[in-house]
């Protein structure tokens, strides 16, 4: 008899309402079946939890895990799945292969821990290894991979289990820059038409991996909405940073934003603005430049400034500012003669200032 995961086939929708009191954590997050879900959020933001919970390596203190009609967790009626019957398989940031076992028969453990005969889950684990390209290494131990190819290969361990629901958690942190892009690319295929929630602190991943994007913060998801929308106009603080972003609080005024310190941040509403309420702009650091006094000729928005920090920025340099960030050339930061506490002007055009209701 099978002791398999009680699930149908196919990408399922995913509903996770939880609460973890010890951790200070709280969330209400869905996916529609066949979405792929980027949950970003600064270290300690609960991020973990969520995905230890819904894998059901986690009980919380209260709510509900429901995958499709099927519930998985209900704090109510005591309803309680576990981990290897959800139907979920969780991809850590290592690949924790067994090193005793051959790639093959690593991919191949899951379904012969589900009840398949040894013939069934070696042709399916060879299926697996053939869809993410490792089939010449079935016959190698972990110890003769590289850390991409022992990704690729915990991906088809993953997968080979056919789960309704993928979680992903930093899959690409362990690996070099020279193996990241190939491991990426294999996500994007195998995650598309999958539901998968996706852990990682890399814009990349997040742009190329998701359809939507959800922000943690403090235990609570503070923002949501589709990926490009997300990281191109960010309300919440994280969101901006990870996204390289410039975002400024304020409230709204005659249609341009008014700033704590009282000054006015000239810009373009996306989106009605509603008089005295809260709102914030979005400014790209590209769209900044950087004076020691006021241009000639100045644009609309000229904003008196101190420099915090320099830092390396591609071929650029970041120039952070108790206001705004900017990207400058080292030539320029020379020239300007920059340095921690300068006194700056900051200069951006009203277009490239996106102000929205915050």
């Amino acid at each position: 008899m099978s002791a398999g995961p009680d699930t149908t086939r196919g990408a399922q929708p995913l509903h996770v309402a939880i609460t973890v009191g010890d951790r200070d954590v709280a969330v209400d997050l869905t996916l529609a079946a066949g979405e792929t879900v980027a949950l970003l959020g600064p270290n300690g933001a609960g991020k973990s939890t969520v995905l230890a919970a819904t894998a059901g390596l986690l009980r919380p203190d209260d709510g509900t895990i429901r995958l499709g009609e099927r519930l998985l967790f209900d704090h109510s009626t005591r309803t309680w799945v576990a981990p290897h019957r959800r139907g979920i398989a969780l991809l850590a940031q290592d690949a924790r292969l067994f090193p005793h076992l051959t790639a093959l028969d690593n991919v191949a453990f899951g379904p012969r821990a589900a009840g398949a005969t040894r013939t069934a889950a070696t042709e399916r684990a060879a299926h697996w290894l053939e869809e993410v390209g490792m089939t010449a290494y079935g016959h190698r131990r972990p110890r003769e991979l590289s850390g991409g190819q022992a990704q690729k290969v915990a991906i088809a361990r993953a997968l080979a289990t056919e789960p309704a629901v993928l979680l992903v958690d930093e899959p690409l942190a362990a690996l070099d820059v020279e193996a990241a892009p190939d491991v990426r690319d294999l996500l994007r295929r195998v995650t598309h038409d999958r539901t998968t929630l996706v852990v990682t602190h890399d814009v990349l991943d997040a742009a190329l991996l998701a359809d939507r994007v959800a922000v943690m913060h403090a235990g609570r998801v503070v923002e949501e909405g589709e990926t490009s929308r997300v990281l191109s106009r960010p309300t919440s603080d994280f969101g901006a940073r990870f996204a390289g972003l410039n975002l400024v609080r304020g409230v709204a005024s005659n249609g341009d934003l008014r700033m704590p310190d009282g000054r006015l941040l000239h810009g373009i509403a996306e989106s009605p603005l509603v008089e005295g309420a809260p709102a914030a702009a979005v400014v790209s650091p590209s769209a900044v430049s950087v004076h020691l006094e006021a241009p000639h000729g100045s644009p609309r928005n000229s904003l008196r400034a101190t420099v915090t920090d320099l830092e390396p920025h591609g071929q650029l340099v970041r120039v952070r500012t108790d206001l705004l960030s900017a990207d400058i050339t080292p030539p320029a930061v020379a020239e300007l003669g920059l340095r921690r506490g300068a006194a700056v002007v900051l200069a951006v055009k009203a277009t490239e200032v996106h102000l929205h209701p915050a």
